[in-house]
């Protein structure tokens, strides 16, 4: 029974790559879209563009870009690649399952990096107008060095003035980015043990 069940699983490598294919498909575009949204915080432009000290009004981390270049662009390359191995007549075979370790590799290194900087943006929180009621506003980072203890107290979410609701904005985003990335982590490193199988033991494209 156990050898039946494992030459059954080596000859379905190429629907494997399919399955961990299709989620990369959806995951990416959220992770851009997540990260271009993160340009606007608050659903304002103003934001994004520089005063007249030539800075930013958004959170440092965005600019990091983890969601568009990590999760999104070294997540969705990869996705195409890996995609191309379960089908007929095209990359099902050796060779392409064996390519595919290398694309999903340059996956995980994106993921990774997605996680990093969404990880870092949940924990230093969001750019903004700030006061704690004995110091006057200014911009600045008011939660950066507190390892994120901001997160389990939400009156501390009111310090920030503007842009309005940043607090929740950058949590709900970067949380969506964090989870986005985990899943792309896991999803890649599968292609690459599923790529190892297909690249000894064949795809079943031919059946």
């Amino acid at each position: 029974m156990w050898l039946s069940w494992i030459r059954n699983a080596i000859m379905c490598t190429g629907s494997c790559s399919k399955f961990v294919a299709i989620p990369l498909y959806v995951l990416a575009p959220v992770s851009i879209i997540c990260n271009i949204m993160l340009f606007f915080p608050g659903f304002e432009t103003k934001y994004a563009a520089e005063d007249r000290d030539g800075l930013l009004r958004i959170t440092e981390e965005v600019k990091y870009m983890g969601g568009l270049i990590g999760g999104g662009i070294m997540v969705l390359i990869p996705a195409i690649h890996i995609h191309l191995t379960s089908a007929k007549n095209c990359c099902a075979n050796r060779c392409g399952m064996f390519l595919s370790i290398g694309f999903a590799a340059v996956g995980v290194l994106g993921a990774v990096y997605s996680l990093s900087a969404a990880g870092l943006g949940l924990s230093n929180g969001p750019t903004c107008l700030w006061s704690n009621g004995g110091t006057p506003l200014e911009w600045g980072t008011p939660f950066a060095g507190g390892n994120g203890s901001y997160l389990a107290n939400k009156d501390m979410w009111n310090w920030c003035k503007e842009p309005e609701n940043v607090v929740e904005f950058n949590v709900g985003l970067f949380s969506t980015l964090l989870v986005a990335a985990c899943v792309e982590l896991v999803l890649c490193l599968i292609q690459m043990v599923n790529g190892l199988f297909g690249c000894i033991c064949g795809t079943c494209g031919k059946e």
